[in-house]
């Protein structure tokens, strides 16, 4: 095999640039198949880390009335909601896939949120409970957090994130100045920012209008017991779990959803149901973002697929082209070959002599369209802004299969080879 090999390098130097244009085809197949692969699976990467996030994988638990979320102020307010006390939240933590989780009420409010002569237009804001902020990964910038002496004594203090402090204060310290929110004034004791949190990767427009068109100018956080003070009313909550890894966040938000409807009132008990088409009833429900990004991540592989196949074609062409080169190979060296017959050479050593040669010949144009296609995909990333994520496992693969293709289309003329008659060999002109 070594010695094939060996002679098959020699072939292959001695007809340089017939080789490298035999190769082309191979080359130009697997070139496209690798930044074709990569471009896909750098974009499916992408798609996932923008929707579920790194590194802070919170899946929200929502109360939704009908196919929307009920929002404070937009709905009617569902009677005898079930409170999120701490008997169910241990009743959530009991779950395999949930690490920790916090409740919330969320209102939005487009006016109405005033410092001085300054209003924080379009902003939402949390009634929050005492886990919120660890279980969302704030972090504080200045001041503090809420303390459970603001729970227990109804203090009146509102804590702003980094974007509603700079939106209201600028460069002022904004600690200890009043806040009015729907003239209730609050004292600003903090300003946070979600050190867990992730920023999409924003590559052309649409993604701009995707992740950020929506913004807000900031968030304002109160603690739930004042929650009425602004709405006038006890709310039902929403949650956010942590689940145990990225994988888990599907079964962490579903079971979660389980444990709240539990507690839901049956149709017709004053929950606001319409019991004849169900369009107005409440119900919890998680945001499945992992599930997007895997539907998302199915379209991606199923366009890859198809461009792959449409790849494949230069493959086959890169195959007949190798077919035709040994083909003309054993013509030109049908002496050769009647001598080596007419010294004992075995068929099977014809054979492999000239299907190795077809391999390696394949395979160097393989390797090559390896470093064209990781090069092609880093040349595309660079032009029209996509991510990359070289696979090794295409690259493996592309390899394999450019030797494959050579033993394949060199089989025919390494069987012809190995059925010349000696004599008729050494007498070929």
């Amino acid at each position: 095999m070594l010695e094939n090999i060996r002679l098959s390098f020699q072939g292959i130097w001695a007809h340089k640039m017939r080789s490298l244009l035999t190769m082309l085809g191979i080359i130009i197949g697997i070139a496209a198949i690798i930044a074709i692969v990569s471009t896909i699976k750098g974009t499916s990467e992408q798609i996932k880390e923008n929707l579920v996030g790194s590194g802070n994988n919170i899946v929200n638990v929502k109360l939704y009335q009908g196919d929307w979320t009920y929002t404070s102020g937009e709905s009617s307010t569902p009677e005898n909601m079930p409170m999120v006390t701490e008997d169910i939240k241990k009743e959530i933590l009991a779950v395999d896939e949930v690490t920790d989780v916090a409740a919330y009420r969320y209102g939005a409010l487009y006016e109405g949120i005033i410092s001085g002569t300054k209003d924080l237009g379009n902003a939402p804001v949390y009634g929050v409970d005492q886990d919120y902020f660890r279980v969302m990964g704030y972090a504080v910038q200045n001041g503090r957090l809420f303390e459970e002496r603001d729970w227990t004594e109804y203090t009146k203090g509102v804590i702003l994130d980094t974007v509603a402090a700079n939106t209201l204060f600028a460069s002022e310290n904004p600690i200890g100045k009043t806040l009015e929110i729907k003239g209730e004034p609050f004292i600003i004791v903090g300003v946070v920012e979600q050190i867990d949190g992730f920023t999409p990767k924003v590559t052309n427009i649409n993604d701009w209008y995707t992740y950020y068109g929506n913004t807000t100018s900031g968030q304002v956080f109160i603690t739930d017991v004042n929650w009425p003070l602004i709405f006038s009313f006890d709310e039902p909550y929403n949650l956010v779990v942590k689940p145990a890894g990225t994988e888990a966040m599907t079964n962490a938000g579903k079971k979660t959803a389980d444990i709240m409807n539990s507690y839901m009132p049956s149709s017709g008990e004053g929950d606001g149901s319409d019991s004849e088409d169900g369009g107005s009833s409440f119900k919890y429900k998680s945001e499945d973002l992992l599930e997007t990004a895997k539907a998302m991540q199915e379209v991606s592989a199923s366009t890859s697929q198809q461009l792959i196949w449409i790849a494949s074609i230069s493959l086959l062409v890169g195959g007949i082209g190798v077919m035709n080169i040994m083909l003309v190979s054993v013509t030109e060296r049908t002496r050769e070959i009647g001598l080596k017959k007419a010294l004992g050479a075995r068929k099977s050593v014809i054979l492999m002599q000239f299907l190795t040669e077809a391999a390696v010949l394949t395979s160097m144009g393989g390797i090559i369209g390896v470093g064209a296609g990781v090069g092609l995909a880093y040349l595309i990333s660079d032009v029209a802004s996509v991510p990359v994520a070289i696979s090794g496992a295409a690259i493996a693969v592309s390899v394999i299969f450019s030797m494959v293709i050579g033993i394949v289309f060199g089989f025919i003329p390494s069987v012809k080879a190995s059925n010349l008659n000696p004599i008729d060999a050494l007498r070929y002109e």
